[in-house]
């Protein structure tokens, strides 16, 4: 079917990621067959690099949370030794004493594992920013992304930042083009998520861990699996649906090190690390700190099945019509409009249904309809979103993760830390204020100083075909030189918009 380049500015914007030079061109012949191509079983491309898979980071981390049990206890056994010393050069207030080389060198030792692990996940962003810079399959990219962030976890939080990009790679981009209920149940037993909304430390109160301790139920992951990540607040569960789902997730958890089997361990830590059942990617069963009995969640009433009770309960709120209904809206505001039209969430929320959470049925529907393919932009960029496109739109990528970083966080998206479980905000509203703007132009003429690009008229085609404005093309050509042409290119109304 003949499309016009206007249909390819618009796909490479909206869908995608932005165009890079010569894009607009190559997708024009067919933009509807350049997104549907992407549509893959095997879910969205991953970044390129060597990095650590969760199993390997599960054992960083152990070790990490080792090396800073045994720093506390330094830090318990140095106190009352400082208190009765006579006065001298005191080390930093709650530090052992740097005359124990042992202390020392513990103390050491976390950090390095923890700068290790930060380090990575740094790499580990600066990879994913990469492959959107550079990638063909824009589409793929953004619909993984809205996936992320729809179910958020955040490296605001040490623990679940630990694992956030094995998450990214592992427990999202295989499963963006399967069924919802598969992508939700890897998401909600990753690591990354258990340790961001503390679920490995909820205990069941009449469980066998319960009764041996003053321990309780957390609610944080019953509660936001219910609110942010299927039926939503009007999906009508109540309250003590939440308390009957944080009951049936108990026992949901990551390893520790008490898990490694060691026959000269205590009876009891053995004990323990036999009742811990081993999932994929990192996730253990703990049926000594399961909460007995059958639940009824929503109307439905769940039979004691230890670790398959949760996932049961999971399922169903997953294939509900509410999560169909909140998520089509939530995809069609992401990809089309702040307000979206009715018809276009009718037009997803059909192709949800009708599939049974078929995601891959449901990006189609999207690519489909007409609402897709309006020209007028509606969307403001976010910050990420903006660098990201921009150097699409340079045929650049970012080279380094400190600019990279420093940007993101003035303006207003630090790599991999939205603020809350809500994910990042994606309204004009959010990310369109004066002082948003005056930062993102700052950034523009650090952006345009550095580029290499000889011909900003050339660029501005390129990255924008036939939504560049005569008044933005005027303004880049009549510019006084290559840097303020391109900062004029960068922050003008059609580029900050998609």
């Amino acid at each position: 079917m003949a499309s016009s380049p206007t249909d390819a500015a618009v796909a490479l914007s909206r869908l995608g990621l932005g165009a890079r030079p010569g894009e607009i061109d190559r997708v024009a012949a067919d933009p509807r067959g350049w997104a549907m191509g992407q549509i893959r079983p095997q879910g969205a491309p991953q970044p390129s690099g060597q990095f650590t898979d969760t199993a390997e980071r599960v054992a960083q981390y152990i070790d990490y949370q080792s090396e800073a049990g045994l720093v506390r206890r330094d830090r318990r056994a140095a106190a009352p030794a400082m208190a009765e010393s006579a006065p001298s050069p005191a080390p930093a207030p709650g530090m052992p004493d740097a005359a124990d080389p042992q202390a020392v060198a513990r103390r050491e030792a976390r950090q390095d594992a923890r700068r290790d692990i930060t380090q990575d996940t740094a790499q580990e962003f600066l990879a994913r920013a990469q492959l959107g810079a550079t990638t063909d399959d824009g589409f793929a990219e953004r619909w993984a992304l809205f996936w992320s962030n729809a179910l958020t976890v955040s490296a605001a939080k040490f623990a679940s930042g630990a694992f956030v990009g094995q998450y990214e790679r592992e427990a999202i981009r295989p499963h963006v083009f399967g069924r919802f209920e598969d992508l939700v149940l890897a998401a909600e037993q990753h690591p990354a998520m258990l340790l961001y909304l503390d679920q490995a430390r909820s205990v069941g109160p009449d469980s066998m861990a319960g009764a041996r301790r003053n321990a309780g139920l957390n609610e944080n992951l019953a509660r936001e699996m219910m609110e942010l990540h299927t039926v939503g607040a009007d999906g009508g569960y109540t309250q003590g649906d939440v308390t009957e789902l944080a009951r049936a997730l108990t026992g949901w958890s990551i390893p520790t090190a008490r898990d490694q089997r060691q026959p000269s361990r205590p009876q009891r830590a053995r004990r323990m690390a036999a009742q811990a059942e081993p999932g994929p990617d990192g996730f253990v069963f703990r049926a000594n700190v399961h909460e007995p009995g059958a639940r009824t969640v929503m109307g439905k009433t769940y039979p004691a099945a230890g670790l398959a009770q949760g996932q049961a309960i999971l399922r169903d709120l997953a294939r509900h019509p509410a999560t169909a209904k909140r998520l089509s809206r939530r995809l069609a505001a992401h990809f089309v409009a702040d307000d979206p039209s009715p018809a276009l969430v009718a037009r997803l929320e059909a192709a949800w249904t009708g599939s049974g959470g078929d995601l891959a049925q449901v990006a189609r529907a999207l690519v489909d309809a007409p609402e897709t393919w309006t020209p007028q932009p509606a969307k403001v960029k976010t910050p990420y979103d903006f660098i990201v496109s921009t150097h699409r739109a340079l045929g650049t990528r970012p080279q380094r993760i400190q600019p990279l970083r420093q940007a993101l966080l003035d303006m207003g998206q630090p790599p991999f830390a939205p603020p809350s479980p809500e994910g990042w905000p994606d309204t004009a509203a959010d990310w369109a204020g004066p002082d948003a703007l005056v930062k993102r132009l700052n950034w523009s003429r650090t952006a345009a100083d550095l580029a290499q690009a000889a011909d900003p008229d050339a660029v501005a085609a390129a990255a924008l075909g036939p939504r560049l404005g005569e008044r933005t093309r005027l303004a880049v050509a009549r510019a006084e030189s290559r840097p303020e042409a391109l900062t004029l290119l960068f922050m003008s109304p059609e580029f900050q918009r998609r």
